[in-house]
């Protein structure tokens, strides 16, 4: 049976069930987030549900707003000295952590270093850092090797490694070790001992918290003013189960309903939808670059070369072609650095046996491909089901290993060969947002076994990501961001696999929803 019409009779079948308990709903926000949230510690992934964890607990020295401006947030104001060398950052009076203790500057300078060895922008700012201060409790100072453009970018990182603000001792734990607290700056505290592993999480707000007296809500910038007590995920890996619930009034808000199922949900007077980012969703094919076949360059142009995106982007977002753009490059559609250059491998796919030559001549040998799918997250998993058809084809011998999206993601820190506990490929999509440059991708970071999951070794791009961060102005970022690309699509640090675009759904008595990211201030019960 197809997956559209598997979905239809699932949520038709949800619908028939007699409607759960409900609560009587107060100030509490009921959320259906994309999958159940294992990883709590923003500086140990990517993954975007542990992101919108984050920012539910943890406020930002910048917040980025929808013109990709960084606006202050924690900082009052910043100056600039020493010829762009002397960074000193005053922060607003009255913040606080969870555990009623002020926000300091040294608190600022310990997060800025832990996250900074996670994250590739991060590094870029680290390496350029002679010394970092706190001389007193409200200002930090940051003074640089040589100027860096792009200090307050980093500073407002929001994803998929997002900068947060924690206390000193929490931020003090080594990047690679998970720390043992949520104690959080922002405006809603965690609630562990309401954690139900695969079915809850639970935020309460914080009445401490000092939002910012003005500015405009816009995306991660301006006032963060909590509206609700309470915010509770309740995870649905079920499609069916997650639309009756919506469609029951039983949740408020469904971060992303399949499109499959949007004229259903768009068809009741009781929900609203809108699109969750105008920057879309890019899809990616993520290599193993430490065992074989992947650590094979010629393999993985042998793979590239069967790739047809509108495939990908068909079985993800259905077949409305104004749903989704194929094919595209490295970087964003519609945004400075995307390009065309180099984008003539995904013309014409060639003949499959033309692809398994290719392959055979590439040195295959018929090694295993641990291929990694999440049976929780439809679009992942229509990714996965894509690719494994597609990896058959070639010959490979693949095994195909379906998990939730948690086991997923634990699984693919695992540096271990494929037949011993790890992986050879998984899918996985990306905000546009986080695709717009060399530095925010992290699929192109290709630095090693410091990298992303995959752990890319390519010298030259690591190169071109240094030079673009020195570039003098944006013509000549657009000149490196062109051979950027070329040089990924000749050693393929990964697989490009089209854009996306979706929609969120809520309460129609839910207003003033963020646009750009799933935040949880602002947005109010009518």
């Amino acid at each position: 049976m197809h997956r559209r019409t598997l979905l239809a009779a699932a949520a038709a079948s949800a619908l028939a069930r007699p409607s759960l308990a409900q609560p009587a709903r107060g100030r509490v926000l009921r959320y259906v987030p994309q999958s159940d949230l294992t990883v709590t510690d923003p500086v140990l992934t990517t993954a975007y549900i542990t992101r919108t964890h984050g920012l539910l607990i943890w406020d930002q020295l910048y917040g980025l707003d929808a013109e990709l401006r960084p606006q202050p947030q924690m900082v009052e104001r910043h100056a600039v000295g020493d010829d762009g060398r002397l960074w000193t950052f005053r922060l607003r009076e009255g913040l606080l952590f969870h555990d009623g203790e002020p926000v300091r500057g040294r608190d600022c300078i310990a997060s800025v270093r832990r996250w900074a060895q996670r994250d590739a922008l991060g590094r870029a700012l680290l390496a350029r850092i002679e010394e970092m201060a706190a001389p007193d409790d409200r200002t930090f100072t940051i003074r640089l090797r040589r100027p860096f453009a792009a200090m307050l970018e980093a500073l407002g990182k929001v994803g998929p490694s997002a900068l947060f603000i924690m206390p000193e001792r929490l931020a003090n734990t080594p990047p690679n070790q998970p720390i043992q607290e949520m104690i959080g700056s922002g405006p809603f505290r965690w609630k562990g001992d309401e954690r139900v592993v695969g079915a809850r999480v639970v935020y309460e707000k914080f009445a401490r918290y000092r939002p910012r007296d003005s500015g405009t809500v816009s995306w991660a910038a301006g006032p963060k003013r909590a509206q609700f007590d309470r915010v509770e995920w309740h995870v649905m890996p079920d499609p069916g189960t997650a639309t009756a619930a919506l469609q029951n009034g039983e949740v408020d808000w469904w971060e992303n309903p399949p499109n499959d199922l949007l004229p259903l949900l768009e068809g009741n007077r009781g929900i609203a939808t809108q699109r969750a980012t105008p920057l879309g969703t890019v899809g990616t094919g993520v290599f193993n670059h430490l065992h074989p076949p992947f650590n094979n360059p010629a393999i993985r142009r042998a793979v590239l070369g069967a790739v047809n995106q509108a495939d990908y982007m068909t079985a993800a977002a259905g077949t409305d072609r104004s749903l989704w753009r194929a094919p595209i490059g490295i970087f964003t559609p519609e945004t400075p650095m995307a390009t065309r250059a180099s984008l003539d491998v995904f013309g014409t796919p060639p003949g499959l046996e033309r692809s398994r030559q290719a392959l055979r001549e590439a040195g295959y040998k018929g090694e295993k491909v641990v291929l990694l799918s999440p049976s929780d997250q439809p679009v992942l998993a229509a990714l996965g089901d894509v690719c494994h058809d597609m990896l058959k084809k070639l010959g490979m011998n693949v095994d195909y290993v379906v998990s939730d999206w948690g086991s997923l993601v634990q699984r693919r820190a695992s540096k271990a060969p494929p037949d011993q506990g790890g992986w050879s490929m998984f899918n996985t999509t990306w905000a546009g947002l986080d695709m717009i440059n060399p530095v925010t991708a992290q699929v192109l970071r290709a630095g090693g076994e410091s990298g992303f999951f995959g752990w890319a070794d390519i010298p030259r791009l690591e190169e071109l990501r240094e030079e673009w961060l020195d570039a003098p102005d944006l013509d000549a970022q657009r000149f490196l961001a062109r051979e950027i690309q070329a040089v990924a699509i000749r050693e393929v640090p990964f697989l490009p696999l089209g854009q996306y675009f979706y929609k969120t759904a809520y309460r129609q008595d839910l207003r003033d929803v963020v646009g750009g990211l799933f935040v949880f201030w602002n947005a109010r019960r009518a």
